[in-house]
Formats: C-alpha cells, sequence, structure tokens
C-alpha cells in the first residue's frame, strides 16, 4: 500500500508482442490488470530509464523467451536482464519525448482527464474552414507518428548496441506499431486501403466533434471556457452561468434536449449542433461544413445522408460505445423510437422525468395531433391534387399511429415513473442508476452483465 498513488511505470498483464509501458503519474492507483514497475529510492533507474527499456525490441524479444505465454506478469518482466547501473540520458530525453506525444495524442479525446476542448475548433480570425482544420490537424497527426517512429527506432539502437545485438536485430520500428489514437494504421489494423484508412479516421473525428457539441449543448463543455464545466451531480443552469455568464453558445436551460425527426421543438438537438457550427466555425463557412461533417459521418455512402440521420440511427450507440456501456447522456426513448429526449446525467434532479413528460412528450402528441387535422384538411381539399392528397392520406397513418405510441408510453412508462421522482446518486455508477429508469431509457444491451 505504500506504492499507491505513486509514480511508475505500467503495462498491460495480457501482452501482444510488446509490453507496450506507458507512464501512470502521481495520484493514480494500480491493480493487477496494469503490472507496475517503481523507481528504487536508492536505484540509479529512474521511471524514464524503466519505461525506455521496456518498450525497446531488445526487451520485447527478451520477454519472449523469460515468458512463456502471453501474460506479461510482474515476476516476468522482474527476470528480465539489464546492464547494471546502465543509464543513458539520450534514452531518457526519449522517453519523455514520447511519454509527450502519447499524452497529447491521449488528451485530444474527452474521455481523458486532462481533456479540453475540440482539437478542430479554429484559433485564428477569420475562422478557417472545417476541412482545412481537419487536414492541419490530420498533418500534424502524421508528424507525430513519424517523430514517435524516428525517437523508438533510436530507442531501440541505443539497447541493441548496448547488449551487443547488432547481429541480432534491426532498429526500425513500424507505422503500425505506434500506438496513437490519431494513428489510422494502428487504430484500425492491417488489411485496409489508405483511403479507407482515412475514411474511418475522418468519420470518427466527426463523431468526437459531435459528441464535444452535445457536451458543449448540456453545458459539460463550453466554447468559451476550455475543460469541464458541469461535471458534478445536481448542477444546474445557473451554476453554468456562475462559470460562463457570456456564453456565445448557451447550454440547454432544463437539461432536455429532443431527438426527433423533424423540427418540432427550438431546442431540437440537429438544429442545436448546427447552431454550434455557425458559432464556433462562423457563419461564412456554415454550408461547407456542415457538408464536410455529414459526408464525414456517411461511412456507408448513403444516399441524402444528413445529421439528423446520424442522431436518429447512430448517435446514441455510439456515445454508449465510446463510454463502454456507461453513458454519461440517458436518452429517453418510445417503444418505436418516434419520440427521444436526451439528458445528462450530471443535472439530472428528481423532477427532470416531470420535463420530459410534460414540456416534451405532451406537448409533441398536441403537435401530432395538429400536424393531422391539418393533414386531413388537405386530404379533403378541393384545391389539392390528387398526388398530395394520396401522400396526407398515407401520412396520416403513420401520424396516429404515433400518437398511440405516445400515448401507450406516457400511461405506461412515463407518468407512473414522473410520479416516483426518482433519486439518483452518481456515485453508485450507470450500471446502478440506468435500471432504476427501466422502459423509459433505451435499452443498452449487455448493461447489467455481472462483469465488474
Amino acid at each position: 500500500m505504500s506504492y499507491y498513488f505513486r509514480e511508475g511505470a505500467e503495462w498491460s498483464d495480457v501482452g501482444q508482442s510488446v509490453i507496450g509501458a506507458r507512464l501512470r503519474p502521481q495520484n493514480y492507483h494500480f491493480d493487477v490488470v496494469a503490472m507496475s514497475a517503481f523507481q528504487k529510492p536508492d536505484g540509479p533507474f529512474t521511471i524514464p530509464d524503466i519505461i525506455s527499456y521496456l518498450n525497446s525490441c531488445v526487451a520485447a524479444q527478451l520477454m519472449n523467451v523469460v515468458a512463456p505465454g502471453m501474460h506479461y506478469n510482474t515476476g516476468y518482466v522482474g527476470k528480465l536482464p539489464v546492464k547494471r547501473n546502465f543509464t543513458s540520458s539520450r534514452a531518457r530525453a526519449i522517453a519523455d519525448q514520447l511519454i509527450n506525444i502519447a499524452k497529447r495524442d491521449w488528451d485530444s479525446q474527452e474521455l481523458s482527464w486532462d481533456f479540453t476542448t475540440h482539437f478542430l475548433l479554429p484559433n485564428s480570425f477569420p475562422k478557417e474552414s472545417m476541412a482545412q482544420q481537419y487536414m492541419e490537424a490530420r498533418a500534424a497527426w502524421n508528424r507525430a507518428a513519424i517523430d514517435t517512429i524516428t525517437f523508438e527506432t533510436e530507442n531501440n539502437s541505443i539497447y541493441i548496441t548496448e547488449f551487443g545485438l547488432e547481429s541480432e536485430f534491426t532498429p526500425e520500428a513500424k507505422l503500425r506499431e505506434v500506438t496513437l489514437l490519431r494513428n489510422p494504421r494502428y487504430r484500425y489494423g492491417t488489411g485496409k486501403t489508405e483511403e479507407e484508412l482515412e475514411k474511418l479516421l475522418l468519420s470518427d473525428t466527426m463523431r468526437e466533434l459531435v459528441s464535444y457539441a452535445v457536451g458543449c449543448m448540456f453545458g459539460r463543455y463550453s466554447l468559451d471556457k476550455p475543460g469541464l464545466i458541469l461535471a458534478n451531480q445536481g448542477e444546474t443552469i445557473h451554476d453554468y452561468l456562475k462559470q460562463v455568464p457570456e456564453s456565445s453558445f448557451p447550454a440547454d436551460d432544463d437539461n432536455v434536449i429532443p431527438m426527433l425527426d423533424g423540427d418540432w421543438f427550438t431546442d431540437d438537438i440537429t438544429e442545436r449542433f448546427r447552431e454550434f457550427l455557425r458559432v464556433a466555425f462562423g457563419e461564412e463557412h456554415y454550408e461547407e461544413n456542415i457538408k464536410f461533417v455529414e459526408q464525414g459521418l456517411n461511412i456507408k455512402d448513403k444516399r441524402n445522408y444528413s445529421i439528423r440521420d446520424y442522431f436518429l440511427n447512430d448517435f446514441y450507440n455510439d456515445h454508449v460505445k465510446r463510454y463502454k456501456k456507461r453513458p454519461i447522456y440517458w436518452l429517453f426513448s418510445s417503444p418505436k423510437g418516434s419520440f427521444n429526449a436526451l439528458i445528462y446525467m450530471h443535472r439530472y434532479r428528481p423532477d427532470t422525468v416531470s420535463v420530459v413528460l410534460n414540456d416534451y412528450l405532451r406537448e409533441f402528441r398536441i403537435k401530432l395531433n395538429s400536424h393531422k387535422n391539418h393533414l386531413e384538411e388537405v386530404s379533403r381539399s378541393g384545391s389539392a391534387s390528387q398526388t398530395e392528397k394520396t401522400k396526407a392520406l398515407k401520412e396520416i397513418e403513420k401520424v396516429k399511429k404515433m400518437i398511440v405510441e405516445m400515448e401507450d408510453f406516457e400511461r405506461d412508462v412515463l407518468y407512473p415513473l414522473a410520479t416516483e421522482q426518482v433519486e439518483i446518486d452518481l456515485d453508485d455508477g450507470v450500471k446502478v442508476n440506468y435500471p432504476k429508469f427501466g422502459a423509459a431509457l433505451k435499452k443498452i444491451a449487455g448493461l447489467e452483465a455481472k462483469d465488474d
């Protein structure tokens, strides 16, 4: 226990041809899944020394001899030979450089505790188009991968020379082994063309941008202040305004964002995303930027694919996957998906379900009834063409089914849940809190699995 929260080197218990040691900073705990090594108070080896050696091709090959299987536990790693008191200031400097590259790469995603803002957001005025921002970011990622190969090759050379193994090993590192999130060769594996890899990388980048935008909608993030804004249980719009009093893109005031097939509400998620693009990237490039996002998201090349299609069909699945079945945004969804409303769990209050019911579900049903009445007038109108009448009659049947779905969802699920005024405790985690809402929330396959 004396080693808890100390800086160390760590690596995964299960190896894949390389040890893959990495820095674990101070104030983080460790367990048996991630093996750990620490610096002796009176020893010659620093943490960068340890990381440098364990990540060399020499240590990787020796590990294949020492470890009989794919488990790289501390006992096996402890058997690796070292040159007594050998240290290299150059190897240590290389380790520091590679740690910095890896940290910048990791911190570019919102899962990092040190995430601040999305990397595509322009810093210059006038603002560049998103395509230009992406090209610049892509070039920086490529430079980071090339720098990593250069540093790792040099690091390998240091240990090959020190162990006298020049005739046994070659030092060159490979692009597919550069474990950076922004390296498509590593991220998506082998067997794909350059075009396929670039398409996947662009698609995932656009998904990350949409996720960040939704975070701004809920007040988790802000275009006007880096880092987390609202991230504590029960925080409200007033807490947001204390930190961002003059927001260029205000957070949603009631913590409910409808996600529907049409512009039924002014705070509809699709409309809010379009507003986000205008504010973040400028009105001048709006049309170009929205097309760039939609083309990037359209990984299957569907015809007439739009940002609304992404929100309706893919966004929540992506969100659940990103947070490994522990989503921070929860989706209230009727049985057939005609009604969807997103909330941010950190801003959840016992009356949140009532807000979803009264201000959105019931309001949506009223609007559907008005729309149905209008369609019925069209179907009976003498001035309407036969094509218009036929289309109206077809739409009427669809709307009727939606209204019935809303009524059943309210009666059987949402109204009883709203009367309960359900309390949650974020310390209990998503796995405990999410099931409290039963059929009101979109089902997450595997949430209740006994895996942790």
